[in-house]
């Protein structure tokens, strides 16, 4: 702590020069103290601070890969089913025409291919591998484009008149309600 200097005692302009000097020194060495200890503590708070925002985002990273992977193997499933409804397909076309066949046969086999590597997460070998296909087959490759515009149309249909038919039925049961009114007016 600093001593007060004491101005009534001693009226000497030496010592009060003095005083006043190791007042300064003293006022100096105490901040000087004050300051590193406050850059310690920052320093260790900012620390603590890095240390748990990383602990955050590791947690957070690990929850996008997993649901990534999910998603992923997800993906490689229905890529896998597509595969096999073009197989059927394929099939179907052997004995009228065998042509047709062997592109969609050609087809289902990059499509499986593409499912694994969609399960294996190459994504970059899957963008390659596509392009390598259509520059190879384009008339297939078109094929595919065309089928899976089918299949994506089909499945937004399907998807969006289960909805409208669940609202329905939750809203109080209005399109069973409307049905025998209209064949009690027809009558």
């Amino acid at each position: 702590m600093i001593k007060p200097a004491n101005f009534g005692k001693n009226k000497n302009p030496g010592d009060l020069k003095q005083q006043i000097g190791d007042a300064g020194s003293e006022l100096k060495q105490r901040a000087g103290e004050a300051f590193q200890a406050s850059k310690d503590m920052a320093r260790d708070k900012l620390a603590e601070a890095t240390d748990a925002a990383q602990d955050v985002a590791k947690g957070a990273v690990e929850q996008l890969e997993d649901r990534t992977h999910e998603q992923q193997q997800s993906g490689a499933h229905h890529v896998d089913r597509l595969a096999g409804n073009f197989r059927q397909a394929a099939s179907a076309f052997e004995k009228d025409v065998p042509f047709a066949a062997r592109g969609i046969t050609s087809a289902a086999a990059y499509v499986e291919e593409a499912a694994e590597k969609i399960r294996d997460g190459s994504l970059r070998d899957l963008l390659d591998g596509a392009t390598d296909f259509a520059k190879r087959q384009p008339a297939a490759f078109l094929g595919i484009s065309v089928l899976a515009g089918f299949a994506a149309v089909r499945f937004l249909k399907v998807s969006g008149a289960s909805t409208s038919s669940s609202r329905t039925d939750a809203s109080g049961g209005r399109a069973s309600a409307a049905r025998p009114s209209l064949q009690g007016g027809a009558s």
